[in-house]
C-alpha cells in the first residue's frame, strides 16, 4: 500500500502543511516581495548577473505563484516542483556566475524541502497529470 497526503498518520500531515505554509510565506515574503518591489539588494544581485530588469520581476512573478501555490492544496505538489526547477537554476546561478561559494547552499536546502512537499503530495500531482 502506496502512503498518499490522504491516507498518511496525521503528524505527517501536519508536518507537511507547516513546511508548506513556511516555504510558502518564506518564498512570498522573503524571496519574491524584494525583488518586485526593487528593494536594493535584489535589483544589485541581478545587476551583478548582468540580468534585465524583466527578469528580475519574471523571477520574483514566478517566486510568488510557486509561494501561493504552495498554500493552495490542490496545486502544492506541482508549486513545489516547479520551485524545485526554479532552485536549480539559483544554484547554478549562485556557483557559476555570482560565485556565491556558501551561499549557494540555499538553493540547495530549499531544493531538498520542497521535494519533501512534492514527495509528499505525489498524489496531487499524479491527479493534475491524468487530467
Amino acid at each position: 500500500m502506496t502512503i498518499t497526503a490522504t491516507t498518511a498518520p496525521l503528524a505527517f500531515r501536519r508536518t507537511l502543511w507547516a513546511v508548506q505554509i513556511v516555504l510558502g510565506l518564506f518564498m512570498v515574503v522573503a524571496s519574491a516581495a524584494p525583488k518586485l518591489v526593487g528593494e536594493a539588494n535584489a535589483v544589485q544581485t541581478f545587476d551583478d548577473m548582468g540580468a534585465a530588469t524583466w527578469f528580475r520581476y519574471f523571477i520574483g512573478v514566478v517566486e510568488l505563484a510557486g509561494g501561493l501555490g504552495l498554500l493552495v492544496p490542490r496545486l502544492a505538489g506541482l508549486a513545489a516542483v516547479g520551485l524545485m526547477l526554479l532552485m536549480v537554476g539559483a544554484f547554478y546561478t549562485q556557483v557559476f556566475i555570482l560565485h556565491g561559494g556558501a551561499v549557494a547552499i540555499t538553493p540547495v536546502v530549499l531544493f531538498a524541502l520542497f521535494g519533501f512537499v512534492a514527495w509528499g503530495r505525489r498524489a496531487s500531482i499524479a491527479r493534475l497529470a491524468h487530467r
